[in-house]
């Protein structure tokens, strides 16, 4: 399970149609905690691809993999996953996103139609790494729920 607070959905929806109609992503930050993740911000990244291919494409360059990697850490945070959206498709996540991720991580997928975010949905890979699990996402409200199921 992946607990978000609903800031962080509002900022993720909010990132996915200012990009619209390219894809685009960033970290999630938070704790794994007691085999679930809790996120305390998210952390935006800019798409590197070419502006042809960023329609269904996201490249996260690893130096920003990196510094997102460092900011968690002064917040004493780890990167619990990762969000990108699906422009003008659904919140399912495609071969090319199951041969790119890693496990452990939570993939949150935004469907944003015409522009809008519609269905936001959270993923987990097999360790085998043969497919995607749907995880379930659960929305507590506020920041300070989510510190008090994250222990910090």
């Amino acid at each position: 399970m992946i607990y978000l607070d609903e800031n962080s959905i509002s900022e993720i929806r909010a990132h996915t149609e200012r990009d619209y109609p390219y894809e685009c992503g960033g970290m999630l930050l938070g704790k794994f905690v007691d085999g679930n993740k809790t996120v305390a911000e998210i952390f935006p990244l800019a798409n590197a691809r070419e502006a042809a291919d960023r329609h269904d494409r996201i490249l996260i360059l690893p130096s920003d993999v990196m510094r997102a990697d460092k900011y968690a850490r002064t917040k004493g945070l780890d990167i619990v996953g990762y969000y990108h959206s699906h422009p003008d498709d659904t919140a399912e996540p495609s071969q090319y996103d199951l041969d790119h991720a890693l496990p452990v991580w939570s993939y949150v997928i935004v469907s944003v139609l015409s522009g809008k975010a519609a269905d936001l949905r959270s993923w987990e890979m097999e360790d085998d790494r043969s497919k995607f699990n749907e995880e379930e996402l659960k929305n507590v409200g506020s920041r300070r729920e989510i510190q008090l199921l994250g222990a910090w």
